[in-house]
């Protein structure tokens, strides 16, 4: 099978001490608008597609002097890159597995069914697949209250979901989440 590639650049997630700061200048530099906003995370875009920035505030997360300040300072998070089909991001997945490249987080956001990587140096890259047909939809999801209640998603095992969609299984089965699922462990302090 030939390699997957993404079919497009999604968005770019930063990490700041300067949050409402960056959120003032992104506003005004790229005529962003909020798309969602609690006192930890934020999510603006300039165009149709439902985040293109994303803002992780520090001074809540990892206040200065503390042990977890060493360990996100600030800077890019990760980017993300979106693939053509939930088929396409797990077809890859194991492409990658099987080359001994695996990822350190799987979690579906709502938005995005999504796979974050890191390569050698410890650059973090999202691979993603948009849940909804279109971005009216997703905007909408993101205005809605299972966002607010839960703006971090529920983790999932790719393993599972691979054999699923290879015996057969519906994209769709997938890509809509469910809301009655908690919050990640691993990144469930974002949700404040």
């Amino acid at each position: 099978m030939s390699r997957i590639r993404p079919t497009k650049f999604a968005h770019v997630v930063y990490r700041t001490r300067r949050f409402e700061q960056m959120l003032r200048w992104y506003q005004t530099v790229f005529d962003a608008k909020v798309q969602h906003q609690n006192p930890v995370l934020a999510f603006l875009t300039y165009d149709d597609e439902h985040h293109r920035f994303a803002f992780a505030n520090l001074e809540i997360l990892q206040p200065e002097g503390t042990e977890a300040d060493c360990r996100g300072k600030i800077g890019v998070d990760h980017v993300a890159y979106t693939y053509a089909s939930l088929i396409d991001l797990f077809e890859n997945y194991a492409q990658l597995r099987d080359q001994g490249i695996r990822p350190y987080w799987c979690i579906h956001h709502g938005v995005t069914v999504s796979m974050y990587y890191a390569d050698p140096d410890g650059n973090q890259m999202e691979f993603q697949v948009d849940c909804y047909g279109s971005n009216e939809e997703a905007n909408a999801f993101m205005a809605g209250p299972h966002f607010t209640a839960n703006p971090i998603g529920v983790e999932y095992d790719p393993e599972d979901w691979l054999a699923r969609l290879r015996a057969g299984a519906p994209a769709s089965e997938f890509l809509l989440r469910r809301t009655d699922e908690p919050v990640s462990p691993i990144r469930g302090s974002f949700a404040n």
